[in-house]
């Protein structure tokens, strides 16, 4: 399956690149019940890149590449919110 998922990942991808709103809301579709059929055999993180709609970190997973990092990478405080909560202690 998760080739299947790759294919339908770049014809996405494509189809965003080239504005063609039936490919991309056909491929939408095809991930979505890809995921809802092989959910329980799928790789966790990969998973968790199509539940989310992070179909650029689920290409790059499945090509073997380690994904960007971004909102699914490590939790913690992003540096933005930590430098205003910095900040907000100066302020008295």
């Amino acid at each position: 399956m998760q080739t299947q998922i790759k294919e339908s990942l770049i014809l996405l991808l494509d189809g965003i690149k080239r504005s063609d709103g039936p490919a991309v809301e056909r491929e939408m579709t095809r991930l979505e019940d890809m995921l809802e059929r092989g959910r329980a055999g799928l790789p966790a993180q990969l998973e968790h890149f199509l539940e989310r709609r992070s179909y650029a970190k689920a290409l790059a997973y499945l090509g073997g590449e380690a994904p960007a990092a971004g909102a699914c990478g490590p939790r913690g405080k992003a540096p933005l919110a930590a430098k205003h909560e910095q900040g907000s202690q100066d302020i008295r």
